[in-house]
């Protein structure tokens, strides 16, 4: 493998299932050492749910792993995460936040449980686990943060608008803490996959399920969880196989002078897509440069 995570203690969230899965036991065969949680919504006849089992697998398979089984909304579970990978190995070279639900309802159906129960396990379950682990990483001055988000984020997509909103938040933050951290070795990139799992299963084109192998994309995962590995900010779109990089990009910048009617504004929407493509940093970047050639 041209990637080795020989040693490496990693916390993967929501790596019993689907994607996280393949994660975990792709990361586990490199040689890391794997926290692996998820919650237990179905369980055994002897009561071991998802992440049991993949530690099970990791196991007798040579590698070394513990399983958690708290729910990512609830803050305590970002703690107890740290603290099983910490009293069991003394340390966190890598976080993989996967854990994330939907709800399915066009815009104005959606209820405000629902909405509100993807925000919390996707948006707050994916920021408290990378918060906790990033504050071991910056004392230890070495970590590496994969946050998990769609191109839904990116694109939107009809019926899920819940989802669709955390995985653009998710996008936005791992941007966030890879600017945060970069002075501290520690490095975030956000991944958004396309891939087969229990909530993309349905209606699926058969001849799209070859492309749609979750395990295709975890070398990705593998690669950016690598010490030697210095991609920081970066959004990267994978399926089989295949990757794209993914920008935030601001075209190019038109003075409006006089009344902004409705034909004058499509006017200069069109002349502005037709300028220079624009990218940053982060936004004090992107309006320092607005503000620089509006009173140049």
């Amino acid at each position: 493998m041209s990637t080795s995570l020989e040693g490496q203690v990693v916390v993967i969230s929501g790596g019993g299932r689907g994607l996280g899965r393949s994660f975990a036991l792709d990361l586990a065969a490199r040689g890391a050492r794997l926290v692996v949680n998820n919650r237990n919504r179905i369980v055994d006849d002897q009561g071991l749910g998802p992440a049991d089992h993949v530690v099970a697998e990791i196991v007798a398979a040579g590698g070394e792993a513990v399983a958690e089984h708290g729910d990512v909304a609830d803050p305590q579970t970002a703690q107890r995460l740290v603290k099983l990978a910490l009293d069991t190995w003394g340390r966190i070279d890598a976080c993989v936040t996967s854990a994330a639900i939907s709800s399915p309802a066009m815009f104005h159906k959606a209820t405000p449980e629902g909405f509100g129960e993807v925000i919390r396990t996707n948006v707050l379950g994916t920021s408290q686990i990378a918060s906790a682990c990033a504050a071991v990483m910056r004392e230890q001055r070495h970590g590496r943060i994969v946050l998990v988000a769609s191109t839904a984020g990116l694109h939107g997509e009809p019926t899920v608008s819940a989802y669709a909103a955390s995985k653009g938040a998710i996008i936005a933050l791992g941007k966030t803490i890879a600017v945060e951290g970069a002075s501290r070795g520690v490095f975030a990139n956000v991944l958004l996959p396309y891939a087969l799992t229990q909530m993309t299963d349905g209606g699926m084109n058969p001849a799209y399920r070859e492309v749609m192998d979750p395990g295709a994309v975890a070398p990705i995962v593998a690669a950016l969880c690598d010490p030697r590995s210095t991609l920081n900010g970066q959004v990267l779109v994978a399926a089989g196989g295949g990757l794209r990089v993914a920008t935030s990009v601001e075209w190019g910048t038109v003075p409006l002078e006089g009344p902004v009617d409705p034909a004058g504004l499509a006017t200069a929407v069109a002349a502005s897509r037709a300028g220079t493509a624009h990218e940053y940093l982060h936004a004090q970047d992107g309006f320092l440069d607005f503000a620089q050639e509006l009173t140049a």
